[in-house]
């Protein structure tokens, strides 16, 4: 699915980077708050969460996962997306408990992937457990497809298990990690048509990928992603200060191709999320009246 505006994702934190290493990255909840705001401000229409304990580590708890759900769907009006990979050395119990915390979306890896050093494990079991979960939670799963056999197993994962909850097939595709796919314009071509039919995607470009890709991703009519999660330099010897300064830049790419960022609510209108916002921060359409404002936003 292609529509006229930008989808514009920001991944802020991460699991991996050290906030020494990159004094910008936010890492308590205030930071993370702060700077979801701000990237609402530049475009961005969907977070992509991880969070930090005390020490700034990574971790799952799930009462920090509630509160920051709860803050950032109190203060911005951006579709919450949590991340259910977690760390990788994070157990699948824990990854499966991220649904509790009720985000409007979470992130669904197709598949095993060499992650540098490391192994990111996602058999096909955890798969479908977590698929079935939000299903069950209706919660919008984004699919992260690090490599072209994680486009097969998603193929297998819908007809094993049905639609996601809303009925729209969102992907994101990963590339440029050392272990899956390169970030280079064939290998997004090859991802793309190997996509189910009518699925919607967006496209991150990891490390010195991350420009190439997002240009890649525009000319073939799908949506960003950008955050210190995935680079943490603007340009050779230019390091990011703040993540508003990459959903700026996409911004700017995304007018320059004409087609500029999607409001939050035709970002949930193009999920087809659950609307779970606080009435007072408009979100008593429900879930019924979110579904019936697609075919407006599909013509848009």
């Amino acid at each position: 699915m292609s529509v006229s505006g930008t989808l514009i994702t920001v991944a802020p934190t991460g699991a991996e980077t050290a906030k020494g290493d990159a004094p910008g990255l936010p890492v308590t909840l205030d930071e993370l708050v702060e700077t979801a705001q701000a990237c609402e401000g530049a475009g961005a229409g969907l977070v992509h969460v991880h969070i930090r304990d005390d020490r700034a580590l990574p971790t799952l708890d799930l009462g920090r996962l509630r509160e920051t759900v709860s803050a950032l769907r109190e203060q911005t009006s951006l579709v919450v997306q949590l991340s259910t990979g977690g760390a990788v050395t994070d157990p699948y119990e824990h990854r499966l408990r991220v649904l509790e915390a009720e985000p409007d979306s979470c992130s669904l890896t197709c598949g095993t992937v060499n992650f540098g050093d490391d192994v990111f494990s996602n058999p096909w079991p955890f798969m479908v457990e977590l698929y079935e979960r939000t299903q069950s939670a209706e919660v919008v799963p984004e699919f992260e497809l690090f490599d072209l056999g994680h486009v097969t197993a998603l193929h297998r994962l819908l007809d094993t298990c049905g639609p996601p909850y809303g009925g729209q097939v969102h992907c994101d595709l990963v590339m440029g990690v050392p272990g899956g796919m390169p970030g280079t314009a064939p290998a997004l071509v090859a991802a793309v048509q190997a996509l189910p039919e009518g699925a919607s995607w967006s496209a991150t470009g990891i490390g010195r990928s991350s420009l190439p890709v997002a240009l890649a991703a525009l000319s073939a009519g799908g949506h960003l992603r950008v955050g210190m999660e995935d680079t943490l330099t603007l340009a050779q010897g230019r390091p990011v200060t703040h993540n508003v300064e990459l959903v700026e830049r996409a911004a700017r790419l995304a007018e320059i191709a004409q087609r500029p960022p999607l409001s939050t609510d035709r970002v949930r209108a193009l999920l087809r999320t659950k609307d779970r916002r606080p009435a007072s921060s408009g979100g008593t359409m429900g879930a019924t009246a979110t579904m019936a404002s697609i075919g407006k936003t599909r013509g848009q």
